[in-house]
């Protein structure tokens, strides 16, 4: 991150968000320049992830799902912008601690202890211990006594698009900044993307995009992030309803094959009774 600090001062910092008097290793010039890099990292991967995945990946048809809120996709891009400055109060302070020194991060894998073994092995067990944090700390968000007050908004969106993966309150969302690395933007995003293809041999290993669907629609299930290992030991795993053609794209069909909407999407209920048509109800 120092890097990055130190390319930012050199083409736009310096002068225009502090002035070239203060030294670069002046605590506050540090922390001002963090907070900017660091937020407008996280507009940009939040926007540019969400928006490839919306356009390119998000199957439209849901959006005529009766759970699908009115204007939702515009609700959610406020309410995750709103939330992510201040998210990013934590990520800030382990940056900071990291160009005041305070890391063990190296320029190059040669000058690590530990190789290109440590690399890999830093790898694999950060996804298994994100993976553990973020289930336990999802699934303690989820207590009654504090849901409505942090992780409420986020179920807001029942059926959810790629822009709801950021749309959730601060608080809820610090364990996230915890590890915002882009891995971990693209795997939220694609979990909320409405894409629930799963390989056949991982469906029951991988939380998918149709695992924490369901998560969005029974509450109580696949608390997860990458994998289904941690819902499985804490009981809350539930197999995908879409894989057992179950899920919101066949509810839409039933609707649209019992006439309820029509080929645009229009709940033709609705639409028959604004036209004046009296419609039977069964």
């Amino acid at each position: 991150m120092d890097l990055v600090l130190n390319v930012a001062d050199y083409y736009f910092f310096t002068p225009y968000v502090y002035p070239s008097s203060w030294l670069e290793d002046e605590p506050l010039r540090q922390i001002i320049g963090l907070m900017v890099v660091t937020n407008l990292g996280a507009a940009i991967l939040y926007l540019g992830l969400g928006a490839l995945s919306y356009f390119f990946i998000f199957d439209h048809k849901l959006m005529q799902h009766p759970q699908f809120l009115e204007n939702q996709v515009q609700r959610e891009i406020r309410y995750a912008l709103w939330s992510l400055p201040w998210i990013s109060v934590p990520t800030v302070a382990l940056f900071f601690a990291e160009v005041r020194g305070y890391s063990k991060l190296y320029d190059s894998v040669d000058e690590s202890p530990l190789g290109w073994s440590g690399l890999i092995f830093s790898m694999v067990s950060f996804l298994f211990f994100t993976d553990m944090c973020i289930y336990w700390v999802h699934r303690f968000l989820h207590h009654k006594l504090i849901y409505k007050y942090f992780h409420k908004p986020h179920h807001v969106w029942k059926i959810p698009t790629p822009f709801a993966s950021h749309a959730f309150h601060p608080v809820d969302g610090f364990i996230l900044y915890l590890v915002l690395y882009v891995f971990v933007n693209i795997w939220t995003i694609s979990i909320h993307d409405g894409d629930y293809r799963v390989p056949n041999l991982m469906e029951h290993v991988i939380n998918g995009s149709a695992h924490h669907t369901d998560h969005h629609l029974f509450f109580d299930y696949n608390y997860g992030q990458y994998f289904t290992l941690w819902d499985r030991i804490g009981g809350s795993y539930r197999y995908p309803s879409a894989l057992m053609g179950k899920g919101p794209h066949d509810h839409i069909k039933k609707m649209m094959a019992e006439g309820k909407l029509n080929s645009n999407g229009v709940n033709s209920q609705t639409n028959n009774n604004k036209n004046g048509v009296h419609v039977k109800k069964e």
